[in-house]
């Protein structure tokens, strides 16, 4: 029965959304309201993971919408409006990324893990008391790693958060950066290091 009623909500959403498209592709300004007051805040929430600044938040996610409904003719609506936009704002925000001065970048070396000699690391990471998903279900600690990831460098937090967070693939990761497959996987596993590096104190075993 929940099959059934869940397929029948998702259905309902496809056929709201065809319905939204062509009236956005016919000019309809009403729909076009419609279409920022249903998902102005998930976009918003997309830019400013990527900005960790408001104003510039709120202003890329303007940019995007006027980007899409200047484009909406094009869009064939194969996927869904809230994948297309989200594609969309990602753009804005990293466009905006780019523009902003370039500030000098800690070094994520002193973040990574060390060697000794024959391979054997120092000072290994201790288990942690809770899972990654138990620590991400908690506000306070959702609230701490967002704090930690915004300390990474812009070159691996940016990375971090296109991949493991926005769920973009590697391969439209290093097409959005303009960066190749091996550049962006190598930034991805030095971003999760230095993310645990940061996050180790809190969560290690044996730690109060």
């Amino acid at each position: 029965m929940e099959d059934t009623v869940g397929g029948t909500r998702a259905a309902g959403a496809v056929a709201d959304e065809a319905i939204l498209l062509a009236r956005m592709q016919a000019g309809d300004d009403d729909a076009f309201e419609a279409c920022v007051r249903a998902y102005s805040g998930q976009l918003l929430a997309v830019a400013r993971r990527i900005l960790s600044h408001e104003e510039d938040a709120r202003d890329a996610v303007q940019d995007a919408f006027l980007s899409a409904f200047k484009g909406i003719g094009r869009f064939d609506g194969l996927s869904r409006i809230s994948t297309w936009l989200h594609r969309i704002v990602v753009n804005a925000a990293l466009s905006r990324l780019r523009a902003r001065q370039r500030r000098p970048e800690m070094s994520i070396e002193d973040l990574l893990p060390h060697f000794a000699e024959g391979e054997h690391q120092i000072d290994p990471p201790a288990p942690w008391k809770a899972t990654s998903v138990a620590i991400l279900q908690q506000q306070e600690a959702r609230d701490m790693v967002r704090g930690c990831i915004n300390r990474l460098p812009e070159t691996y937090r940016i990375v971090l958060v296109l991949r493991d967070i926005e769920g973009l693939s590697t391969e439209e990761t290093a097409q959005l950066l303009d960066t190749t497959l091996g550049v962006v996987k190598t930034r991805l596993h030095r971003a999760r290091q230095a993310l645990r590096s940061f996050l180790d104190p809190y969560f290690r075993e044996g730690e109060a």
